[in-house]
């Protein structure tokens, strides 16, 4: 059964990791990208690699999928609840939202 992507926000993004919560911070976007901007911690698997790297990541970890604008990730996080990920999130707006209400600092492109 595929399991259900719940969107986040940045902000509640940021709550949880402040609270300490384990989440695996998944990172879709292209090595250049990554290069510009990325929130601290995160595992790095391109979009297009997703479908021969999924065994890297555990199924049974709370998932927030992470990209630009939230496309991308979306698709990742779609991906990955048909390959039975239940525990899945999509970070609304992507790394862009997050410099907006969490980390004015972080580099944008």
């Amino acid at each position: 059964m595929d399991g259900v992507v719940t969107p986040i926000s940045a902000a509640d993004l940021k709550l949880r990791l402040d609270a300490g919560e384990e989440l695996v911070l998944l990172d879709v976007r292209e090595a250049e990208e990554l290069a510009i901007c990325a929130i601290p911690g995160v595992t790095h698997i391109p979009l297009g690699e997703l479908s021969v790297r999924h065994h890297e990541l555990d199924p049974e970890a709370e998932t927030v999928c992470i990209c630009h604008h939230g496309i991308r990730s979306a698709n990742a996080a779609a991906g990955l609840s048909g390959l039975g990920f239940e525990r899945l999130l999509n970070l609304t707006g992507g790394v862009e939202r997050w410099a907006r209400d969490v980390d004015p600092a972080m580099a944008r492109y």
